[in-house]
């Protein structure tokens, strides 16, 4: 059970107008503790209960900076706002987060199967790209924990070995990475072929100077909140993953004014193929990429 949700659950009651927690690998920063007059000093992250388990079988924590309430776990936390324990906490939790806990259960641990299909899906395929049949269909949830996870760590530091070798690299990434795609699920990879648009937009930054300066820019977007952001396999680029309104305009010309604005505001040009529908965006291995908490 990861817990951050129930972190983020009680947080939010205190400050419900706030960013209360920001994942970042699997480490939610420091937040605002209601337990210590609201000081930014709470601290939550979550760790692989065994480091040969499943990706998915995590715990999250929190430790105060300077004592003011025992370490402890989600459970803990929740008992100080609740003062109840054992199975009353967990009649609470699960009544006011809907977590449906006599449901069935999965391979996400605790989570119910319906809480994890939440949010919109895409399209996931299996390497090479050449390969445009769609393994299945997934959530933004499903490709943090692949990206944070060990799945692609080999061919990621492979790849960024080998890239003084720009033909050999280019190959080789061409051949060995799987791939999704943001904006929404399709059978076949083709712009004329999409089954349902996801509402999500992914923007790639190729060959930035200084990505660890932009990623930090892009987190705190005056217009656009970040759904999930992850440096490419090259590791000098970005990947950045937002939200559009699908309705208000053809997914071309929105993605034509996201590039404008880009471009207008950061200085920076983006890779203008992102404009077709069934782009392809390969997943690497970034174990401090970041995810809306609002996707946990």
């Amino acid at each position: 059970m990861w817990g951050v949700d129930i972190y983020a659950h009680i947080l939010r009651k205190f400050y419900p107008d706030e960013t209360v927690i920001k994942v970042v690998g699997r480490d939610c920063g420091i937040c605002k503790n209601p337990f210590a007059g609201g000081a930014r000093t709470l601290h939550i992250w979550f760790e692989r209960n065994s480091p040969v388990g499943r990706l998915s079988d995590e715990t999250a924590y929190h430790k105060d900076q300077f004592g003011a309430i025992p370490d402890g776990t989600a459970l803990d936390f929740a008992e100080l706002y609740y003062k109840q324990s054992g199975q009353e906490l967990l009649n609470t939790l699960n009544r006011e987060m809907n977590l449906n806990l006599d449901r069935e259960r999965t391979q996400y641990g605790n989570t119910p199967r319906s809480d994890i299909d939440k949010g919109p899906k895409f399209s996931f395929f299996k390497a090479p790209i050449k390969n445009i049949k769609s393994h299945k269909s997934i959530t933004i949830r499903d490709a943090y924990n692949y990206i944070v996870g060990p799945y692609a760590k080999e061919r990621t530091e492979k790849l960024r070995s080998i890239l003084a070798d720009k033909s050999r690299a280019r190959l080789y990434k061409a051949a060995n990475f799987d791939y999704v795609t943001f904006c929404g699920e399709f059978d076949v990879r083709s712009n004329n072929s999409v089954k349902k648009v996801s509402g999500l937009l992914c923007i790639d930054f190729d060959h930035i100077e200084e990505p660890e300066v932009l990623f930090t820019k892009l987190l705190n977007d005056e217009y656009f909140n970040t759904v999930l952001l992850f440096r490419s396999p090259s590791g000098d680029g970005l990947k950045w993953v937002i939200e559009i309104p699908p309705q208000e305009l053809p997914h071309p010309f929105f993605f034509k004014a996201v590039e404008n604005y880009i471009f207008k505001t950061y200085g920076v040009n983006i890779d203008g193929t992102g404009k077709d529908i069934s782009r392809a965006c390969f997943l690497c291995y970034d174990p401090n990429a970041f995810i809306n908490e609002n996707y946990l």
